[in-house]
């Protein structure tokens, strides 16, 4: 059974992701082959909106990339890691720029590719079930598939806290912060996706509730005072100079990749200043090539995902210099995207 099942039903182009036993985690091939159907749904006058989601009785919607084949890619020549990227991050724009309602189903786990491969549609649905995170700097890498562009346009801070802490979102949460548009049940789930397919994605309306107000509501202004500073330095010293739950958010940010972290923080605050999508993601492949052959992300692979220790090394020296390096072109290596229509 292949690892994403792609298909056209009464008129809407299906999405499913099949690789439960990774969470179905992103390859690239799974990119080229979603990429492939949007290429061939978006002017096809047969297919009025597409709907991702996965297979029936998996807990998670998708985990992310394949981050360990990365990781071993990252360790040699890169060249695996880099065509991944390239793949991907072509399929983001593709969606962001996908002339037809895209529906993405985000019940269970939505983390890192399967944000990218959600949020950047016109129709993000959470359920009870949905956990949001962008847990990028505990492995060294950090927070990419377009969060350099959606990061920074959520309300306040919300974004920097979310890229940099990896903290979790749950169900109704998600949406009451701008990372889905609605909120169903599940138990309503599958009369929804009938609904669609008879009758198109304004039937959403029908099934969506109204979300109460996010759990980290009352943390609000706390989030924009201390994230709001420009430097790791001066948001750690903000952090621990507030209250328990900052100095919470402190302690766990002394558990992120130093590198990661202020790469992850020039990110968000370069991708608020451009105007084109294409340019955030132009800007990501710049520091993914790079990232994922460096000594942190190997570390954090190695720790979180292969030994499973829990305990990186990670290289704490960091000049300025360093870090904007991430950020430099790549000349006649950088991406360069098709022409997709907005």
């Amino acid at each position: 059974m292949s690892d994403v099942i792609i298909r056209v039903e009464k008129g809407v182009g299906r999405i499913t992701l099949n690789r439960p036993q990774a969470l179905h985690a992103l390859t690239t091939e799974m990119c080229a082959a979603i990429d492939a159907a949007l290429i061939a749904w978006q002017d096809d006058p047969q297919v009025r909106a597409v709907l991702v989601d996965h297979a029936d009785g998996t807990r998670g919607f998708c985990a992310g990339g394949d981050i360990r084949k990365v990781a071993q890619s990252g360790r040699g020549d890169g060249v695996e890691a880099r065509e991944f990227f390239a793949v991907e991050y072509t399929m983001n724009v593709r969606i962001k720029r996908f002339p037809k309602p895209y529906i993405a189903i985000i019940d269970g786990i939505t983390m890192g590719g399967g944000v990218g491969l959600s949020v950047h549609g016109s129709h993000r649905i959470a359920t009870e079930r949905t956990v949001f995170a962008m847990p990028e700097t505990g492995i060294g890498l950090f927070p990419d598939v377009g969060g350099g562009w959606f990061l920074p346009r959520l309300e306040g801070e919300l974004g920097t806290w979310l890229a940099l802490t990896g903290a979790q979102l749950r169900g109704s949460d998600v949406v009451a912060a701008g990372i889905a548009t609605h909120f169903v049940p599940m138990d309503r789930i599958e009369a929804l996706k009938g609904d669609m397919l008879a009758h198109g994605a304004d039937v959403v309306t029908r099934y969506a509730e109204t979300v109460s107000p996010a759990a980290y509501a009352r943390h609000v202004d706390m989030i924009n005072r201390c994230f709001g500073n420009d430097t790791m330095t001066a948001i750690s010293i903000a952090l621990n100079g507030g209250d328990d739950w900052a100095r919470e958010q402190a302690k766990i940010l002394t558990k992120r990749s130093p590198q990661s972290l202020a790469v992850s923080l020039r990110q968000l605050r370069e991708g608020r200043k451009l105007d084109s999508f294409e340019d955030v993601m132009r800007m990501e492949y710049r520091i993914a090539s790079r990232i994922t052959s460096t000594r942190d992300f190997s570390e954090g692979v190695r720790a979180v995902i292969e030994d499973k220790d829990q305990s990186p090394d990670w290289v704490a020296e960091l000049t300025e210099g360093a870090i904007e390096v991430f950020f430099q072109s790549l000349g006649t290596m950088d991406l360069q995207f098709p022409d997709i229509s907005s």
